[in-house]
């Protein structure tokens, strides 16, 4: 597991505090109802560049590739719960994604290059949690959790490098900026427990 998690690790500026798996765990329905949703709005984020980003050949590939990922993870998700007698319920998102989008620039290619960081932060801490619960579930979770490593490992990989070859210029200094309000998201106090929360109440 290590070795493609290790550039994860390596990208993201802190790890998940334990407050967050204790809570996580504690509520195994709303954490597969979260992550449902979580795998839902990955793939409708990517079709959504897609249609926007119609001329850029290397984006339609790879995202196209990883929408159909993330739909076929949604569909893995929704058979776990309906298998363990879970309802599909409407739940609140987390104010994750939000906030970081709040930062991104409005005007080209600046704002495709931070959708497309933003983008790479969010499939790199999904990554990092799965291998932060994984240990304390049961053993089919835990199967299927580490099993989404490896795909989620790649998907960071593939908003990254878009990033990097659409920008006029080095991505170090937006990476570093959306890093450091990432880390803050996860460290700070949460009302709510999502996969992208921070540390609850």
């Amino acid at each position: 597991m290590s070795d493609f998690l290790q550039p994860v690790l390596d990208f993201l500026a802190c790890a998940t505090p334990q407050a967050w798996i204790d809570a996580a765990i504690s509520d195994i329905p709303l954490l597969l109802q979260d992550h449902a949703n979580c795998e839902k709005k990955a793939a409708s984020t990517a079709v959504t560049l897609l249609f926007r980003y119609n001329d850029k050949q290397q984006l339609q590939e790879q995202l196209a590739q990883l929408a159909r990922e993330e739909l076929l993870h949604y569909e893995q998700v929704m058979a776990i719960m309906t298998k363990r007698g879970i309802a599909y319920k409407y739940i609140s998102n987390s104010r994750y994604a939000g906030s970081l989008r709040k930062h991104v620039r409005t005007y080209e290619p600046q704002h495709l290059i931070d959708i497309l960081i933003i983008g790479a932060f969010v499939e790199a801490r999904s990554c990092e949690r799965f291998a932060a619960i994984a240990p304390y579930l049961d053993d089919e979770l835990k199967r299927f959790y580490v099993f989404l490593l490896k795909s989620e490992s790649r998907h960071f990989e593939y908003y990254l490098s878009l990033a990097q070859l659409y920008s006029p210029e080095p991505i170090n200094e937006r990476v570093a900026f959306f890093r450091e309000k990432e880390a803050e998201l996860i460290l700070a106090p949460d009302t709510h427990t999502r996969f992208h929360s921070g540390i609850p109440r």
